[in-house]
């Protein structure tokens, strides 16, 4: 199930609240960015193949992780254990840790689909709600992150051309591709 880990004080019901609605916005801006980047992979495949999906994820993809962060005054990306491009996609210790439960829970046969942690973490700067979703695999994924013999020759080659330290293939369906990730001040 969820980690809930409430750092507030007992009876502050406050401190909940602010908890509870920060919880609330987290889980609605993951959904916007997985719909908006998911909508706009869709249509590149069918106008004009995976191919052109590359494309869209290596530039309008952090575009719309912007729009959605700044909509919800936080940071809304997305991370993996096995990032396509290093240089956006590590997650922080955090994050890191909780990409590896997911994976383990994967294992032992949980669906990826409903897969979410979240806490309330006190840093030097300040409290923050820490909300991570994962990011399942599916058929569609296969044609960029399945087993390389599985990805086609063109793809493989515009993957190598764009992400030389790409470690994002290989993947199965079912499997956790990441998480969106959402970190905002509390």
């Amino acid at each position: 199930g969820l980690c809930l880990a409430l750092a507030t004080a007992p009876g502050s019901a406050q401190g909940d609240e602010a908890t509870r609605a920060a919880l609330e916005d987290a889980r609605k801006a993951s959904t916007e960015l997985v719909t908006s980047v998911r909508g706009e992979l869709l249509k590149a495949i069918e106008a004009s193949g995976p191919l052109r999906a590359l494309v869209v994820c290596k530039y309008t993809v952090p575009e719309i992780a912007s729009a959605v962060s700044r909509k919800y005054g936080a940071r809304v990306t997305r991370v993996s254990l096995t990032p396509r491009n290093p240089a956006l996609g590590w997650g922080d210790v955090w994050e890191q840790k909780a990409l590896m439960a997911f994976d383990e829970r994967v294992a032992k046969g949980e669906k990826a689909e409903a897969m979410e942690h979240w806490e309330v973490v006190t840093e030097p700067a300040g409290k923050y709600l820490r909300y991570l979703r994962a990011l399942p695999m599916t058929q569609a994924c296969m044609q960029c992150h399945g087993p390389a013999d599985q990805i086609s020759e063109s793809i493989r080659a515009q993957l190598a051309h764009e992400y030389p330290h790409d470690k994002a293939t290989g993947l199965t369906v079912g499997r956790i591709r990441g998480a969106v990730t959402y970190k905002k001040p509390l």
